[in-house]
């Protein structure tokens, strides 16, 4: 069943089913035991009428049973015998006995009962107020066959002899009642079933139908390759309607990826297609005449073209999700390290590390990459001095580059951090970079859950201690995905 609405209704129609046949069930139950009680009441009323009578002496060929049919009444004493029962009764069970015929009289008395007529002063029995005892039997009266909820009461009589009064009451209403509902639920079963898959169908085909809409937009838009379209947002404000904005959001993003994508594409073709066209007219002119051959400018052609396509293939696995294995380390001493082995640099670099505090975790050969860019951008613009700081901020390390030049303009702070990007003055004295440095710089800080920025002149990378990694790398290394 492949339709989410199918699904849906047929799930609906099972639980409703399976409710109502609970709930049907326990009011059954709850029924049939109130009428069995009624009737148990009654049979008792019956009972204590009866044994009333005899605690009183009344003869037992005189007793007043009320109605047989209703009530059918059977007397038994101490032993078990029967003393007396109701007229026109034929038969009985669930009694303890199922005889009908008093002992030595056929239920109209016996001698040792008549002889207390005699007695001047047969005082008088009682009845026993204890709760009595109920089960279900049958009885015959006067030919008809029925069920019957019996009642046993005990009495005394005037003479001292225990006698137990079994009255009987009939289920049969409480079995056409029962009956009667268990008719009705059956009947109704399949209308209320039928009226929950029908709702349920349309709800859920009215709930889903903006669903479709975002499902066929989606489908237009991977067959036309079409990324600047989106999808409808319904006006409501549930779960459909989130998916629209977060599925619009998704496309966003793939849009300004595949732009952004096909943007360093080009830029990168453009930037391969120099050096290779130099080189390549260099080796054409060297083929040809071997005595012109500028062999130093095409290994400085090689060599660029060698640096760019390391900073590519860097800048495809950061976009990549690429991670380095990280360790711990002192910033510090890694920058003491890099700049003394820096040879040629056009202007001297002053080092400040402060003391202690300067761990963090990542990627040395990374994290000394971005050091060595923001050195090689300050040597560029610097007039006569360079300086590295380090010092412990916060729960971060802080490196500060900072050179004696211009500095960068407020308007192009973000903008220099893109990818190919050069302000003009850096065109002007770059001796053949790509524009790559300061982008693979932001994207190194910000894989190791650090940021880039600039103010002027000053670049300040920012790494958090240890301590204060970003969830995202905790988890990381501590699964072993840094080794």
């Amino acid at each position: 069943m492949r339709s989410v609405r199918a699904r849906a209704a047929l799930g609906a129609t099972v639980v409703v089913a399976l409710a109502l046949g609970a709930a049907g069930l326990a009011v059954l139950l709850v029924l049939r035991a109130n009428l069995t009680d009624q009737a148990g009441l009654q049979a008792e009323v019956a009972a204590r009428e009866v044994a009333g009578q005899l605690a009183l002496g009344v003869p037992y060929a005189e007793l007043d049973t009320g109605d047989e049919e209703e009530h059918p009444v059977q007397v038994t004493d101490e032993d078990g015998r029967v003393v007396a029962v109701s007229k026109d009764l034929e038969s009985i069970s669930g009694t303890g006995t199922d005889r009908v015929a008093a002992s030595g009289t056929a239920g109209t008395g016996d001698d040792d009962h008549d002889d207390r007529d005699g007695d001047d002063d047969p005082g008088r029995g009682e009845v026993s107020t204890d709760e009595p005892d109920f089960g279900n039997g049958t009885a015959t009266v006067d030919g008809d066959r029925a069920d019957y909820r019996f009642a046993a009461v005990e009495a005394t009589d005037p003479a001292g002899r225990t006698l137990t009064v079994h009255a009987g009451a009939p289920l049969a209403a409480e079995r056409r009642a029962v009956d009667s509902v268990r008719s009705a639920m059956l009947a109704g079963l399949p209308v209320v079933l039928l009226v929950v898959a029908g709702v349920t169908w349309l709800v859920t085909r009215r709930a889903l139908r903006p669903v479709e809409g975002i499902r066929r937009e989606m489908a237009a838009i991977t067959a036309s390759e079409d990324l600047a379209r989106r999808v409808p947002e319904p006006g409501s404000h549930d779960e459909v309607a989130r998916l629209a904005r977060t599925t619009n959001e998704t496309l966003a993003a793939l849009e300004e990826s595949v732009g952004r994508q096909r943007r360093f594409v080009a830029d990168a073709s453009h930037e391969l297609r120099s050096p290779i066209a130099s080189l390549r007219t260099q080796l054409e002119v060297g083929a040809a005449h071997p005595e012109l051959l500028d062999v130093p400018g095409a290994v400085a052609d090689t060599v660029r073209l060698q640096a760019l396509a390391a900073d590519l293939l860097l800048l495809a696995r950061l976009d990549a999700g690429e991670r380095a294995g990280l360790t711990r380390l002192d910033l510090g001493a890694l920058v003491r390290e890099e700049v003394s082995q820096r040879v040629g640099d056009r202007v001297p670099v002053t080092v400040s590390v402060s003391d202690g505090g300067l761990d963090v975790t990542g990627s040395r050969a990374r994290l000394a990459r971005v050091l060595g860019n923001l050195l090689d951008n300050a040597q560029r613009h610097a007039v006569r001095a360079v300086s590295v700081t380090v010092a412990r901020d916060a729960g971060e390390v802080l490196v500060a580059v900072t050179d004696d030049g211009a500095g960068v303009p407020d308007a192009e702070r973000e903008r220099v951090f893109e990818r190919f990007v050069r302000l003009d003055e850096a065109r002007a004295r770059d001796d053949g970079g790509a524009g790559l440095g300061l982008a693979i710089a932001r994207d190194v800080a910000t894989h190791h859950g650090g940021t880039l920025t600039v103010s002027g002149a000053r670049f300040e990378l920012r790494l958090p201690h240890p301590g204060a990694l970003p969830p995202n790398l905790r988890s990381s290394i501590a699964g072993g995905a840094y080794r």
